[in-house]
């Protein structure tokens, strides 16, 4: 852990003594004095996730009111890489919801004309879209389902795990070769 002095002459604080104190009595001075130290690490990583400066600030934000919830009733080993962590997950599930909502322009010229050529990649989509879903059946039963959850429906892994009562390491496992066994099928056709 980062040793850093709190006051001139008196002994290093580590992190660990500030999450402690945090957890103990809600103080969120010393959350704050903890999470100050990591501002960079939190930045830098929703920076690499997310590609725009003020998206990665106010992950910076949001990420320190997570914490203000999260460390009261998580244990934490290792503070840094646990918060590494948080950030990254944090920054995968806004990118997962940008995918979600499709911002078009309009614009008057794509109107429909005389020209139907912009109806051939409505056609090819529509043949992977058929592809997909034979695909799709082929999978096991449980694969199929957490696929559908997963990737159709936008549930994490805990979500799957308590709507299918499946184990959270094998929902991962079903969800990692689902995928994989739909790129080999599609791949195929």
């Amino acid at each position: 852990m980062i040793p850093v002095k709190h006051i001139e002459g008196s002994a290093p604080v580590l992190d660990e003594e500030l999450l402690l104190e945090y957890q103990s009595t809600g103080d969120q001075q010393q959350l704050a004095t903890l999470y100050l130290r990591y501002t960079d690490l939190v930045y830098g990583t929703a920076m690499k996730y997310l590609k725009e400066p003020e998206t990665a600030k106010d992950t910076v934000m949001n990420i320190y009111q997570e914490l203000v919830n999260k460390l009261r009733s998580h244990e934490v080993d290792n503070f840094k890489s646990w918060l590494y962590v948080v950030t990254k997950n944090h920054c995968l599930m806004l990118l997962r919801k940008q995918k979600k909502t499709v911002t078009v322009e309009f614009n008057a010229d794509f109107m429909q004309s005389e020209d139907f050529g912009h109806l051939d990649s409505i056609l090819d989509k529509e043949k992977e879209l058929q592809k997909l879903e034979t695909c799709i059946e082929a999978l096991t039963e449980d694969q199929k389902n957490t696929i559908r959850l997963f990737y159709l429906d936008g549930k994490c892994y805990n979500e799957i795990t308590k709507a299918t009562g499946l184990d959270w390491n094998k929902v991962r496992s079903l969800v990692q070769n689902g995928r994989r066994n739909l790129k080999i099928c599609m791949d195929k056709k």
